[in-house]
């Protein structure tokens, strides 16, 4: 991984020395599990029990992307998510509902900055 990936992905909001910290400094595990995040299916589970208005599957989704990011040091993603799963838990699906908008759009900050390293 250059300087370069590295400053891109920080910039979207992935700490890259705390996660190759936590993948014992191995760049290309580090890369493939960058990688394997881009084909997750979880951010859709979640957008769909959004839509349906299903509380229990939107926390299940949203607490194993909450796992998933900070795994990946996704510190902005696992900030959100976060956030959004004490809301499920609370009972405030409305609030939930509503950081959906800034989840996909760190969501979708996070998977560019991914594509654009490994294309």
């Amino acid at each position: 991984m250059d300087t370069l990936q590295k400053q891109q992905l920080a910039a979207a909001g992935i700490n890259v020395d705390d996660a190759l910290a936590r993948f014992m400094n191995n760049e290309m595990l580090l890369e493939r599990f960058l990688k394997k995040f881009l084909n997750d299916t979880g951010i859709h589970s979640l957008e769909k029990a959004i839509a349906d208005g299903d509380a229990q599957a939107a926390l299940t989704a949203s607490h194993t992307l909450k796992g998933m990011c900070g795994n990946l040091s996704m510190t902005v993603l696992f900030d959100l998510f976060t956030k959004q799963v004490t809301a499920l838990r609370d009972d405030r699906f409305a609030d939930a509902a509503g950081m959906m908008s800034e989840i996909l759009s760190a969501y979708q900050t996070v998977t560019d900055a991914i594509r654009g390293c490994w294309g």
